[in-house]
């Protein structure tokens, strides 16, 4: 069983000056939550929404150089395609300078794939939030904390774990009710973030998409009841939550006989036609090749990507689902 936390000793970032690198939705959560538990936080961006944000929210903002310079420690919290340039770009040379820094990521991506080397002075950490921003800080606000998966690349000073568990009690993940810190690595965390994102996700949304067509244009179903069913009804959530709370097999207790049979039949059935897909994308990760893909995607300026938002944003289910949910929010506030 992997190894597991459920504190740290947060006294050992006491007298440190940590930079949060990037003011978006993770880095401004964190930023605060780490401020509220003592410590004293910098933030490093560059000049534009966010350093507004981040001054309006009381934070000292410097260029992101000087923010490393005037640093002891630093999350990294900008997008994977972008933290390569970040940090030769910005960083590296400040932490050459330095005796001793302690580098933190929240994913496993830049370290796995070699895209960062970091300085050999440097404690190269992670402590990667299985959760979004904004569910990190509703759970924070309730006193609760949240599981992340933490890790080690350097270990120059000999107390890299301590750090990466004490920054995980800063930003309110563990030394709270619901927190936990999962013993991991930079590639585990990689492998299983991108094995998600390759295949039940994508495999869910498709299996919605094809679900809507189907019911739809073939059977004539209507399309706004389509849409409740698959997921606007919130009950697709509630599910989720279920499996999270009692386990992917036993919340099945809360469905009728009927739906119980045929989720579970079906499952069998598909089974092997989707390990299939899994394993396929599993090697695509592991070897690299995803990497590689990605890499050539961020130099052509995304054109795929922006692409396949504009052909599959413009869908008859996409088009549905915005005049549905609007009229729910309306009732809502009605």
């Amino acid at each position: 069983m992997a190894e597991l936390f459920f504190d740290g000793d947060l006294s050992i970032l006491r007298d440190l000056t940590i930079a949060v690198i990037g003011y978006g939705n993770q880095g401004s959560v964190q930023a605060r939550i780490l401020r509220e538990n003592g410590l004293e936080v910098i933030v490093g961006n560059r000049m534009d929404e966010y350093w507004k944000r981040a001054e309006k929210d009381g934070f000292k903002v410097y260029e992101i150089s000087e923010a490393v310079r005037r640093a002891d420690a630093a999350l990294l919290l900008v997008p994977d395609e972008v933290a390569p340039d970040v940090y030769y770009g910005k960083m590296d040379e400040e932490i050459r300078k330095k005796k001793f820094f302690i580098l933190d990521f929240a994913s496993g991506y830049n370290i796995t794939y070699g895209l960062i080397k970091p300085a050999a002075n440097t404690d190269v950490i992670m402590v990667a939030p299985r959760m979004f921003a904004w569910g990190i800080l509703e759970r924070h606000k309730q006193g609760l904390g949240y599981p992340v998966l933490i890790g080690v690349a350097q270990n120059v000073s000999g107390k890299a774990w301590d750090y990466a568990l004490a920054i995980s009690r800063g930003i309110g993940a563990i030394g709270l009710p619901g927190g936990i810190a999962l013993k991991s690595s930079f590639e585990e965390e990689a492998f299983l973030d991108l094995l998600s994102e390759h295949t039940y996700i994508p495999l869910l949304i498709a299996s919605i998409m094809a679900y809507f067509e189907v019911a739809t244009k073939v059977y004539g179903a209507s399309p706004e009841a389509a849409i409740l069913e698959l997921y606007a009804s919130g009950e697709l959530a509630e599910q989720a939550k279920a499996m999270a709370e009692e386990g992917l097999i036993e919340q099945l207790k809360h469905h009728s006989r009927t739906s119980q049979y045929g989720q579970l039949t079906r499952i069998r059935r598909y089974y092997e036609m989707i390990r299939d897909i899994v394993e396929s994308e599993a090697e695509e990760i592991w070897s690299g090749e995803f990497a590689r893909e990605f890499a050539e995607e961020k130099l052509s300026g995304m054109i795929m990507m922006n692409r396949l938002k504009e052909v599959l944003g413009s869908s008859d289910l996409v088009k549905v689902e915005k005049r549905l949910l609007e009229t729910l929010k309306r009732g809502k506030l009605d």
